[in-house]
C-alpha cells in the first residue's frame, strides 16, 4: 500500500512541475525587462508597442529576466499595421547586445512574408526554416486577428507551429550556437504599427 501510495504521490509531483506556468501576469511587468512605459505598455491583457499614428523609430525588445534552455512556449499576438515593415517576432535562446538596442539569437517571426519562420536576429541575420506557401496558407490568419505560436526548443530541435500547423521543424548544426537564453517579444523599427502578445505560458523539459 506504501510503495502504491509513493508511486501515484511521485506520478502528481511529476505532472505538477510538467505543467506550463505563466511568463506575464496580464497585469504588470514583473520579471519583465525592457522600455517599459517608453515603448511597452500593458492593454487588456497584453504588452503594446507601436502607434497607427507614428513610426516606431527602431527594433525594441521587452525580454525576460530568467534565462530557458529546453522548453514548450505558446502565446498569442496580434500585428496591426498602415506603413512601413510591420513586422515582430519572439526571441528566445537569445541575449541582449551590450549598449545595443539590438538582441541577437533565434526568433519565431511575425509580419507579411515572415509568418512561421525561424529568424536569427542579429547572428546570422537569415531565415533558418520556413513554411512553404502551402503550408503558410493553411496556418495564416488575416493582418489584425490573434495568432497563436506553439515554439519547442529541446537541445539542438526547434520546432514552431502557427495556428496549429507546424511551420518549422529544424534543428540547428553548426557548434556553438546558444543552446540558453532570453525570452523576448519584438516591435520591428521604421513601421507605423501595433504590436500585441497575450497568453504566454511556458514549460520548461527536463
Amino acid at each position: 500500500m506504501r510503495i502504491a501510495f509513493a508511486s501515484v504521490f511521485l506520478a502528481l509531483s511529476i505532472t505538477a512541475q510538467a505543467a506550463p506556468v505563466p511568463l506575464f501576469d496580464g497585469k504588470t511587468f514583473t520579471g519583465w525587462e525592457g522600455d517599459i512605459g517608453s515603448v511597452w505598455r500593458i492593454e487588456d491583457g497584453a504588452f503594446v508597442a507601436g502607434s497607427l499614428e507614428k513610426k516606431q523609430e527602431k527594433n525594441n525588445f521587452l525580454a525576460t529576466t530568467k534565462q530557458y534552455a529546453n522548453f514548450e512556449l505558446t502565446l498569442k499576438w496580434k500585428l496591426e499595421g498602415t506603413e512601413g515593415f510591420v513586422n515582430g517576432g519572439v526571441q528566445f535562446r537569445t541575449k541582449r547586445i551590450p549598449n545595443h538596442h539590438e538582441v541577437s539569437g533565434f526568433q519565431a517571426d511575425l509580419g507579411k512574408g515572415y509568418d512561421g519562420a525561424l529568424y536569427d536576429e542579429s547572428r546570422r541575420k537569415k531565415i533558418m526554416a520556413q513554411p512553404t506557401p502551402e503550408v503558410l496558407a493553411k496556418a495564416q490568419k488575416p493582418l489584425g486577428e490573434w495568432n497563436e505560436y506553439r515554439i519547442r526548443a529541446e537541445g539542438s530541435h526547434i520546432q514552431i507551429w502557427l495556428n496549429g500547423v507546424q511551420t518549422v521543424d529544424y534543428t540547428e548544426t553548426e557548434p556553438n550556437i546558444d543552446t540558453t537564453g532570453i525570452i523576448a517579444v519584438q516591435i520591428h523599427g521604421g513601421a507605423t504599427s501595433i504590436v500585441r502578445y497575450k497568453d504566454l505560458m511556458i514549460e520548461e523539459l527536463k
